[in-house]
């Protein structure tokens, strides 16, 4: 049955059809649309209130100003959070950039191996952060783990007791988040060299060059999206990490290797100061705004330049 009439007009039917195609997909995106904008953007305005106000225990919706802020700044344990976040976050980020760039350069010289090792490096990704830092709790373990093996080796000087040592317990979280996040950097890399022009690398080998000079002069250059990414990505997981570190050192010994999550956690959900709480959240929040948006300003930049 033609939907048209001989004047080419369109039937009722055919205007509810062509209605319900472009009604559908609202209809069926508009929950998820709403509980985002309710659970996420809703969460972060009310999170912003209550870090103006007095709230303890309860919320509280009188608004007292930045009260909370300058108590923030002022707390010795905010300051070491901030600097435990520069040192995990600058370790993480370089170490698992490095060695990410370098297992990607190795599995892109199309080894016979190369699906058993690129699953080998991959698989700690696939792990949660509270696997990781149980694992890692336990083979730091001065008790149990590395340091009680090498001993019963025969080696009885040797220690390692970074997890119980106030100066050294948050490297035990970079050593951990290294392991976990390395392999995917590594996937990231190895996508960006994989869509390098093999010609470039050919007539670059045709004048003389030799594979480090080309991998250093051509390809690392010319990967520096990738890079950006990296950190982009990187910097996010370093600035929320939560998990991994109470697992592994629930911030401690004391408060050494406490990060501004687990600081936010400590304070608002066990010492019934939820504003305070509050306050570090939203500084966390800026934190990432701060690393977000002018990666979404240079994305549309350079889309606008494209197109």
């Amino acid at each position: 049955m033609n939907n048209q009439t001989s004047s080419g007009r369109q039937t009722p039917v055919r205007k509810l059809f062509d209605v319900l195609e472009i009604a559908l997909p609202k209809v069926v995106l508009s929950p998820t649309i709403a509980c985002i904008f309710f659970f996420v953007y809703g969460f972060i305005i009310w999170t912003a209130w209550l870090s103006l106000t007095k709230s303890r225990l309860l919320p509280k919706y009188e608004i007292v100003g930045f009260v909370q802020y300058v108590k923030l700044f002022e707390s010795e344990r905010w300051w070491v959070a901030i600097q435990n976040l520069f040192v995990f976050g600058g370790l993480f980020i370089l170490f698992c950039t490095v060695f990410g760039l370098l297992l990607a350069i190795l599995i892109d010289q199309k080894i016979r191996i190369e699906g058993a090792l690129r699953t080998i490096y991959l698989y700690p990704m696939a792990l949660s952060f509270i696997v990781t830092g149980t694992a890692w709790k336990w083979i730091l373990n001065p008790d149990l783990g590395l340091e009680k093996l090498v001993q019963n080796m025969g080696y009885a000087g040797f220690t390692f007791d970074w997890l119980v040592d106030s100066e050294m317990s948050i490297y035990t979280v970079v050593i951990a988040g290294v392991w976990q996040s390395t392999g995917f950097v590594m996937a990231l890399f190895l996508a960006g060299l994989r869509g390098i022009d093999d010609s470039i690398i050919k007539a670059a080998q045709v004048d003389g060059a030799s594979l480090p000079r080309i991998y250093v002069k051509i390809i690392i250059p010319s990967l520096r999206p990738v890079f950006f990414s990296t950190m982009i990505i990187l910097s996010h997981i370093a600035i929320k990490a939560f998990d991994l570190v109470m697992v592994l050192t629930r911030g401690g010994p004391g408060y050494s290797s406490d990060l501004p999550a687990t600081f936010m956690y400590a304070f608002s959900f066990t010492r019934n100061r939820l504003a305070f709480g509050a306050a570090s959240a939203m500084m966390m929040f800026a934190t990432v705004m701060a690393i977000i948006v002018p990666y979404l300003y240079s994305e549309l930049r350079r889309s606008r330049r494209e197109s």
